[in-house]
């Protein structure tokens, strides 16, 4: 186990957080808090010190089996969060809050299988 391991199992756990919270605030039919935007920024920088923990790895020489899927997981992983937020700029709608589930979900997916093919 490396160093980078602890920084995925966090970003994978918090995703499923600010996912849970996103997914109750739909089910609530409530407009989406402004707190759950903090959450899913948060999520974004842990998920860019993950991004930025395993190019390092690669930079040192720890080789991906397939480098291209190495770096589309990368560029999923600090993506995702910032499109979702962008698009739900404007609407507060509890549904704005299910794109954010939905978002959340999908990083800790990736964060997962950039520790599985790194």
């Amino acid at each position: 186990m490396d160093a980078l391991t602890p920084i995925g199992f966090i970003v994978a756990g918090y995703a499923a957080l600010v996912t849970v919270a996103a997914a109750l605030g739909v089910a609530l039919k409530a407009p989406r808090p402004k707190w759950l935007d903090q959450l899913a920024w948060m999520l974004e920088v842990l998920a860019l010190v993950l991004a930025l923990g395993a190019l390092a790895g690669w930079s040192a020489g720890r080789k991906p089996e397939s480098l291209s899927t190495f770096l589309g997981y990368l560029g999923a992983l600090v993506c995702l969060m910032p499109l979702a937020l962008q698009t739900m700029r404007g609407d507060r709608s509890p549904w704005s809050s299910g794109v954010i589930a939905a978002a959340a979900l999908a990083v800790g997916v990736v964060a997962v299988r950039v520790m599985m093919v790194r």
